[in-house]
């Protein structure tokens, strides 16, 4: 049903603590690498242990959303480049709803059934959860990859209080040697394989940065991103097997997959608000982006 509904992938995952995410996340976060990402400091018992979110968790069903459209950036100094994933309409709307209608295709089989759907706004370590119900695996650029999709997916899930058939066969590293994100990466923002310094990261800086001015790596080293970068996912390797979603809502809005700088930087506030309804660009706010684009059109210091 899940992929009547439109997932590529599902997978189900006991209801557990993640006791190997837990070391990980902990040295991440002592390191400082999720910058001013306060949220992911609080209540991390919550995002290590599903039944933390909701109690009666048994399991959890994994989905998998192909976002790819197979259009190309604009490398031009006048527009600023958007991340493939903000395209479209907002993922978090999609996902959901495609999650709450096999949250109802659940209970309408099964009376007694109580969960809760969950994309990326709740506690948990969606990309955890994805490998642990055999979607794919965590590579080196620290995203979730598929071998058939690559990794231009979206995740989601769905707590339930039902015992089911747990998927028990986790997809090994494919990454091997490989080092192309790593290399690629304008920032260093990959400072060692599997894991990312969000302080250097342009998607960071980009999106959820609250500075009203971007830090000077990150900012001479923009390459035209406006909004997020895609930059490791676009050398990867594995994303030569990507494939184009039939989901129409993660075509481009206004067909844009790039934004004028000036026309940015022009915006009042009613016309921000009416341009990135119902998109996840929002999130950067009407002072974030009139930020990126002043720094995309001043010169680079040296």
């Amino acid at each position: 049903m899940a992929r009547e509904i439109g997932f590529q992938k599902v997978g189900i995952a006991r209801a557990e603590p993640l006791t190997k995410e837990a070391g990980h996340l902990s040295e991440w976060l002592a390191r400082g690498f999720h910058g001013e990402m306060a949220w992911l400091v609080r209540e991390p018992e919550k995002r290590l242990d599903p039944r933390m979110i909701f109690p009666n968790a048994r399991s959890i069903i994994v989905c998998a959303l192909n976002y790819f459209t197979p259009h190309e950036h604009l490398n031009d100094p006048d527009v600023g480049k958007i991340s493939r994933y903000a395209w479209g309409d907002d993922y978090h709307d999609v996902v959901r709803d495609k999650l709450d209608r096999l949250l109802d295709w659940i209970k309408s089989k099964r009376p007694d059934t109580t969960g809760k759907v969950c994309v990326d706004t709740a506690p948990a370590m969606d990309k955890a959860w994805a490998v642990r119900a055999g979607l794919g695996w965590i590579g080196k650029h620290s995203n979730l990859i598929t071998k058939d999709l690559g990794s231009w997916v979206f995740i989601g899930e769905i707590l339930l209080n039902l015992d089911l058939d747990y998927d028990v066969d986790v997809v090994e590293d494919h990454c091997g040697t490989c080092t192309a994100c790593l290399d690629a990466c304008p920032t260093n923002a990959i400072v060692e394989p599997y894991v990312v310094d969000s302080r250097s990261c342009i998607s960071y800086a980009t999106i959820e940065l609250r500075e009203p001015e971007l830090p000077e790596t990150v900012a001479n080293n923009l390459n035209g991103w406006f909004y997020g970068c895609d930059i490791c996912q676009d050398v990867c390797p594995w994303n030569r097997f990507e494939k184009p979603t039939d989901e129409s809502r993660f075509e481009p809005r206004l067909g844009e997959t790039a934004i004028e700088l000036d026309q940015v930087l022009s915006f009042s506030p009613e016309a921000y608000a009416e341009r990135f309804r119902k998109s996840a660009m929002k999130r950067t706010k009407l002072t974030g982006m009139k930020r990126n684009a002043g720094a995309l059109k001043k010169p680079k210091s040296r």
